[in-house]
């Protein structure tokens, strides 16, 4: 179902006034006391006291329905990570019950995840045997360490570092993920088993072993693949995973020795999991470090975005999320889980079937509890090309084509981007893949940052707004003025790039320029180089007869160019609140007595600045080549 639909099938509710008497006044202490602020560490008190009766029927309908998703997906994606199918139940109730106590979201699913789970199997397979005792603890303990790296970033306030992320770096990382994790299920779908390696070597792999597959195994998966598909489409509201999974099972025992290639998930054992100690040797905590950072990076990122589309009306704490799915992950590690995120199809779940508050979680974790202790047994015929057609269905949810296409008619660069971290990802590998897009997203900040989008304004007619005149050809403009907008700040990478286009602007101007008019509204930072290139340019444009006046200085700003000696060159006189009063001062035909006599004596001393700064280069002027 569309994400937006779900939210206008179910809007986000609205908290009711607590109810009247104890419970009432202690939720709107917990809520609102400025000295409980533990309860912002732990946000469930501050909404379970305000949980309204009416709300618990749809809370227990969307526990069961997640529940009913949760169970066989859990299962389903050990398989991804490589480990046993109990694992994937292990992997449940912890999480659920730690992001609802500690996360900000009223909805969201933390739980198992396909496409951080490809990246913890390639980190643990670098160090152990997929299948062997020390594959699973290694797992555990890689969602451990994660769990520490979410809880650190969280004390650290770090919440703001997904934002570095560009959305089509991310897209095309997912996006090939989508595809390696297919390849890599592709093989079980239909029967066979042993498949390794990349990308590439996981399809060979399928197409040389092409013969030997089971005819039972093969119908199994792709029957189970197309309903799976089929549900989806005509009723996304319904637990597709549990019904295939259902009529797999059935089906397989029904059939008999008809489906004796049919490989099943077998014995699962019942009841709960022990303690299971993560192993702590610093070479083995620095093998798994950087697939721990990428999971983080990436998880929280996911997890964020699905919490957000989630919760459009409601605050999101990023930095409280960063401790919740700590929380969430060291809990799953400890009782022989592996790692967990917040999921967006799974709180489309969620959000589907209603859920008003994390009670729903809390029930899926009571029911998933219940499951261990209880049904397990009804699991071990489930085939194993049917948990491979769970995953497959969930990665072709992830994708996005509508977006790709979007991208190529309004922002075809951006498309670019999608492509070469997919290309990047499948040739070189997830985690080079993820670093590919982290290098991106950086560069491409930094290029956006030191290449300001500077514009000559012009004046629309009938009004008292300025505009570029590029995208507005009828602004006015006047003869001898140049007011220019800089768009952003100033600081070492970027002043030179300002320099350059106000000097290509006066350069192109119709008429001899006699004034620049800098509009300093985006201008909120200014360095100590940047000082040094206005000092340069106002001194060498003084030396031709322009001259530089500002105008919608920020105070902060005004304190820095102070500070730098800028409004010591060109006079306090020369700064104005409005543009409106920067034109109209130099419309009076010449600059003020007191503007002319300030610009004069401040000249020497702008001259002064310049030799000493250029001495402090050594010899070279800031912003340009010695």
């Amino acid at each position: 179902m569309d994400k937006a639909a779900l939210l206008l099938d179910h809007p986000a509710a609205v908290p009711a006034p607590p109810p009247a008497g104890l419970r009432g006044r202690l939720g709107m202490a917990l809520g609102s006391s400025p000295a409980g602020s533990w309860t912002r560490f732990a946000p469930i008190t501050q909404w379970l006291p305000r949980y309204q009766p009416a709300w618990i029927s749809v809370d227990l309908l969307a526990g069961l329905a997640l529940w009913a998703v949760m169970v066989p997906e859990g299962m389903a994606y050990a398989g991804i990570i490589g480990v046993p199918a109990i694992m994937g139940l292990y992997t449940l109730v912890p999480p659920l019950v730690a992001y609802a106590v500690f996360g900000t979201s009223r909805v969201l699913v933390v739980g198992p995840d396909t496409a951080t789970g490809v990246i913890s199997a390639l980190t643990v397979g670098a160090l152990a045997a997929h299948g062997s005792a020390d594959f699973a603890v290694l797992t555990s303990t890689l969602a451990v360490l994660i769990g520490a790296f979410f809880l650190l970033f969280g004390a650290l306030r770090l919440g703001w570092v997904s934002a570095f992320i560009a959305t089509p770096v991310m897209r095309g990382f997912i996006e090939g993920l989508i595809f390696i994790t297919i390849a890599g299920q592709a093989a079980a779908l239909v029967g066979l088993q042993g498949a390794q390696g990349d990308f590439f070597a996981k399809l060979l792999f399928l197409l040389r072993r092409f013969s030997e597959i089971p005819t039972a195994a093969a119908i199994t998966g792709l029957a189970s693949l197309a309903a799976m598909l089929l549900l989806r489409r005509i009723s996304p509201r319904l637990p597709a995973a549990i019904i295939v999974a259902v009529a797999a099972t059935t089906l397989v025992a029904l059939l008999g020795p008809a489906a004796a290639h049919v490989s099943l998930v077998g014995p699962l054992p019942s009841g709960l999991p022990g303690l299971t100690l993560p192993r702590l040797s610093p070479e083995l905590l620095r093998a798994l470090t950087p697939g721990a950072l990428s999971i983080v990076l990436v998880g929280y990122a996911e997890a964020l975005g699905a919490a957000k589309a989630a919760m459009a009306e409601d605050d999101i704490d990023p930095n409280q999320e960063l401790r919740a799915h700590g929380f969430a992950n060291i809990l799953s590690g400890l009782f022989g889980g592996f790692l967990a995120v917040g999921s967006l199809s799974k709180t489309s779940v969620a959000l589907g079937a209603g859920a008003r508050t994390q009670a729903a979680n809390l029930v899926a974790a009571l029911l998933c509890f219940l499951t261990l202790i209880f049904l397990t047994p009804l699991f071990r015929g489930l085939p194993h090309p049917t948990l491979a057609a769970i995953v497959i269905a969930a990665m072709l949810h992830l994708s996005r084509p509508s977006y790709l296409r979007s991208l190529a008619g309004e922002a075809p660069w951006e498309l670019v981007l999608v492509a070469v971290v997919f290309a990047g990802e499948l040739v070189f590998g997830v985690l080079q893949g993820i670093a590919l897009g982290v290098v991106i997203s950086l560069l491409l900040l930094i290029y956006r940052a030191s290449h300001l989008n500077c514009a000559v304004l012009g004046k629309l007619p009938g009004e008292q707004a300025y505009r570029d005149v590029r995208l507005h050809p009828e602004a006015e403009t006047y003869p001898g003025l140049i007011i220019f907008n800089p768009a952003g700040d100033l600081f070492f990478a970027s002043a030179g790039r300002m320099e350059r286009e106000l000097r290509s602007a006066i350069a192109q101007a119709s008429a001899p320029v006699k004034q620049v008019l800098i509009d300093g509204s985006a201008i909120t930072f200014v360095d100590s180089s940047a000082c040094d290139v206005l000092l340069r340019l106002i001194d060498s444009l003084k030396e031709v007869g322009v001259l530089v006046t500002f105008a919608r200085v920020r105070d902060p700003v005004r304190a820095t160019l102070q500070r730098g000696g800028i409004v010591e060159a060109v006079g306090a006189a020369s700064f104005h609140e409005r543009l409106t009063e920067g034109v109209r001062a130099f419309l009076g035909e010449e600059p003020s007595a007191n503007t002319q006599t300030e610009a004069a004596q401040s000249s020497s001393a702008v001259k002064s600045r310049s030799d000493t700064v250029r001495k402090k280069r050594g010899g070279v002027t800031p912003g340009r080549p010695g």
